[in-house]
């Protein structure tokens, strides 16, 4: 089977490419490197020893998915490519709604075009909003905080949509709860342009002196110690949830929503803590206000992808806070 992963350099579209690799799967990536590099592919190449094939392409571009298409048989769909920094998209909602629904909607264009009918999209636990409590489960009702959430709201109900009205259709919605870690070669991890959005890689940045210190922003949340609390997951098991999803997509048609994530919540400071002591580098922070749009806490019910997927995450938190120290060693 051969897979287009749009957005294919970024972090978790790099992981899941050579998870692809290792079990089998060929790839093709469709990536405009606004926020990874061209040198990520080679790295990949490197852990897996395979070649890949890869357009340096807009993924709204119709022309340019039609190019892809027509010169590669393209059996699935895993599709990455979206902005999804829940500040910016407060502060530039417009330009999230436009670019990460105009992507989905070309990308179901010219698969129609082409025959392709396995679509595995790359959602988020932001669409639980702050109307439920933990742990989120599949069958809960959504709503969002952020327009970046609401776009992942609006791509679900467009895939799910498209999916009762092509009955060839098979399409995996995956809810992805906070994705840290780096592959344990250390060759490949998240290595944002700019200020990290995320904790982890601000961490590590931290760490290695590039920044002087964490800016955590809230500590007045309803948790055990005042800092949001989230559902961490290595990249590493969430790449591996993707090639479950295609397998189960490769036999059932119809749109299935699964949570990928451990099911454990850990705070902003938990996650320091852990740092320091994988580390053993003190992480220096302040306490600023909350970003616009974050909630208490989120943690995943994850019981489905384990009972229909047979998947679960199997990687600790000693082993996030390691393998991504691992990889900002070697970022030159």
């Amino acid at each position: 089977m051969t897979v287009l992963l749009t957005g294919g350099a970024g972090f978790i579209g790099s992981h899941t490419c050579v998870e692809l690799l290792s079990n089998g799967f060929d790839a093709v990536i469709a990536d405009n490197f606004s926020n990874s590099s061209p040198d990520v592919i080679k790295r990949c190449e490197k852990i897996t020893g395979k070649s890949i094939r890869y357009y340096n392409a807009n993924v709204a571009d119709g022309d340019a998915m039609r190019k892809i298409f027509s010169e590669n048989r393209i059996d699935a769909v895993i599709h990455f490519a979206g902005y999804k920094a829940v500040g910016e998209s407060v502060e530039k909602p417009v330009m999230y709604y436009r670019n990460n629904l105009d992507t989905t909607l070309t990308l179901l264009e010219v698969m129609k075009e082409f025959g392709t009918d396995i679509f595995v999209f790359s959602s988020s636990a932001t669409v639980y909003g702050n109307i439920n409590p933990v742990p989120f489960t599949e069958d809960m009702p959504t709503s969002t905080t952020n327009p970046y959430g609401t776009t992942k709201l609006f791509i679900e109900k467009i895939l799910t949509d498209a999916s009762c009205a092509d009955k060839n259709l098979a399409v995996v919605l995956l809810r992805y709860f906070n994705p840290i870690g780096a592959h344990e070669s250390g060759l490949i991890g998240e290595n944002p342009k700019g200020i990290p959005n995320n904790l982890m890689p601000y961490i590590a940045q931290v760490a290695s002196g590039k920044r002087e210190k964490l800016h955590v922003y809230g500590n007045d949340f309803n948790t055990h110690d005042g800092t949001g609390v989230r559902d961490y997951i290595h990249v590493t098991d969430l790449a591996k949830g993707h090639v479950k999803a295609l397998e189960y997509a490769a036999k059932h048609k119809g749109c299935e929503i699964f949570n990928l994530g451990t099911g454990t919540g850990y705070s902003v400071l938990d996650i320091v803590n852990a740092f320091e002591k994988a580390t053993g580098i003190k992480i220096p922070y302040v306490i600023d206000g909350r970003r616009a749009g974050d909630i208490d806490e989120s943690r995943a019910d994850a019981s489905k992808a384990l009972r229909v997927l047979g998947w679960k995450a199997e990687k600790s938190l000693f082993d996030m806070c390691a393998d991504t120290w691992n990889w900002q060693k070697n970022i030159k």
